[in-house]
């Protein structure tokens, strides 16, 4: 249990730190969808689906590699300047090479006359890339707090810059007073601009980090490394492919060319609205891969990584009836021309849901080096999501995005559990997940049941509270009746 507190109190500082962050970079999505047309906020969300891409392919692995080499050599105080010095050299001729053909890669994804997209996102890429491996170095040091503090200073500058492009400006200049930096027109390329400036604020926060690079490189840890994480290339690829590419398909394949950015950008603030269970994961996710390295070697890690998941999947569950359930409330957060796309909203949350299991269950292949196995299940996920996303879009438009990325992940973490009991068994607790999850799905009927009948929103919110906790109750009870049995 204390190796259990500690991943908790890891994941409580990881995620509230980003909670707070986010939640108020969040506050900035009414303002976005009420500055921003339906099209435009769907080319701000087809370039940072462009950023996931790029994140992948500047990491090469690197990130894992450090954490499973750092574990295993131990004394070897170069491992993580060799893979800090790798990613920085590809990275500055990444940056080089993008602003240099910006023009023509401006063309290639259909906006010409747009090339500083190109040099914003090339630098926000680039920097972003470098500063990975400082962050995965603190969470290998277990110093998240230093973790959170820097992470939200670059939220918060990100923020800061935005209110002062997109507000103070139209305002300065109403009072006939031209601030810095303002041109005059408010568009997206202000939120790229606020990007990038945070990333170039959290290169000198993470210095101490950073000079470590100094204690040289190691030629044969760096190849080492290199081949444990190639694999991990095609894994964070296909991921992608997963996680964003439909924001960019839409504009491509759906029939009626003049609608579809406005789709994507429905789509895409429609997303948002998960983001409860997006951070959760991404919180989790941060604390658990040098958790579970970290316990690697311990002799009761497979009732430790079966537990993890327990908790895990009862959260999740929690989360998706908390938005689901008070979708009201959650919904006033983007403007009203974005509201068509609320359905897909529960359909996104419990594909994350799926996509958090997966990382829980992906750890087999990490600590068995099998990262060839995860790059087949990531291979299949993105195949599914290319199939369905070109059979669907055209006909379903974002809804068949949105179930198509529900598939995926439910299909890849089927995958991965089945692969996982043939290479790594962990006794997972399936049928009580399953359990959890058909209550969980019963609760989110019976409020949208309760919805139509009680229009009266004290009414309806104190139905849907009783509804989220007795999935609680249920929780508490099957939980405790669990340790009891199993002595745990």
């Amino acid at each position: 249990m204390s190796s259990l507190k500690k991943l908790a109190s890891q994941t409580a500082v990881y995620g509230l730190s980003t909670i707070i962050g986010r939640t108020i970079n969040f506050m900035l999505v009414p303002l976005h969808t009420k500055l921003f047309s339906t099209a435009d906020f769907g080319t701000q969300s087809e370039m940072y689906g462009y950023v996931a891409f790029f994140n992948v392919l500047l990491l090469y692995g690197m990130e894992t590699a450090f954490f499973r080499f750092s574990n295993t050599n131990k004394d070897n105080p170069k491992v993580f300047s060799t893979a800090l010095s790798s990613v920085i050299i590809s990275s500055v001729i990444f940056m080089l090479s993008f602003t240099f053909f910006a023009e023509p890669i401006a063309a290639l994804i259909l906006y010409p006359n747009h090339p500083e997209y190109i040099v914003y996102f090339a630098l926000i890429i680039g920097l972003d890339a470098i500063t990975m491996l400082p962050f995965a170095y603190l969470r290998q040091q277990n110093k998240a707090l230093k973790f959170a503090v820097v992470k939200n200073i670059n939220i918060f500058t990100s923020i800061l810059f935005n209110l002062y492009f997109l507000l103070l400006g139209p305002y300065m200049q109403n009072k006939g007073i031209m601030i810095p930096l303002f041109d005059g027109q408010v568009g997206i390329k202000y939120v790229f601009i606020s990007h990038l400036i945070a990333c170039i604020i959290t290169i000198p926060l993470l210095f101490v980090e950073i000079k470590k690079i100094r204690l040289g490189f190691d030629a044969i840890v760096w190849k080492q490394m290199v081949r444990y994480g190639a694999p991990l290339i095609i894994v964070g690829f296909a991921g992608m492919i997963n996680e964003t590419l439909d924001r960019v398909l839409i504009k491509y394949l759906y029939p009626d060319a003049s609608l579809a950015n406005e789709m994507n950008g429905i789509y895409a603030a429609n997303y948002k609205l998960a983001i409860l269970m997006t951070l959760f994961v991404q919180a989790f996710k941060f604390a658990a891969e040098p958790f579970f390295f970290s316990h690697s070697k311990t002799t009761d890690k497979r009732t430790i990584y079966a537990t993890v998941m327990d908790y895990f999947v009862i959260i999740c569950l929690a989360l998706f009836l908390v938005v689901t359930l008070f979708i009201d409330v959650f919904k006033q957060y983007i403007d009203v021309k974005f509201h068509a796309g609320l359905h897909v909203v529960p359909i996104l949350l419990l594909a994350n849901m799926f996509l958090g299991i997966y990382y829980n269950l992906s750890i087999w292949y990490k600590l068995s080096d099998n990262n060839k196995k995860g790059a087949n299940i990531s291979l299949f996920g993105a195949a599914i999501t290319l199939v369905l996303n070109f059979i669907w879009i055209p006909i379903y438009g974002y809804t068949g995005s949105a179930w198509a990325t529900f598939i995926c992940y439910f299909s890849m973490m089927v995958a991965c559990y089945l692969l996982g009991k043939k290479y790594y068994p962990i006794e997972y607790h399936v049928k009580k997940f399953i359990g959890y999850t058909i209550f969980a799905l019963l609760l989110f009927y019976i409020g949208k049941m309760m919805n139509d009948l009680f229009p009266e929103p004290l009414i309806l919110y104190s139905i849907n509270a009783i509804l989220l906790l007795s999935f609680f109750a249920l929780a508490f009870i099957v939980e405790k009746r669990f340790k009891t049995i199993h002595n745990l």
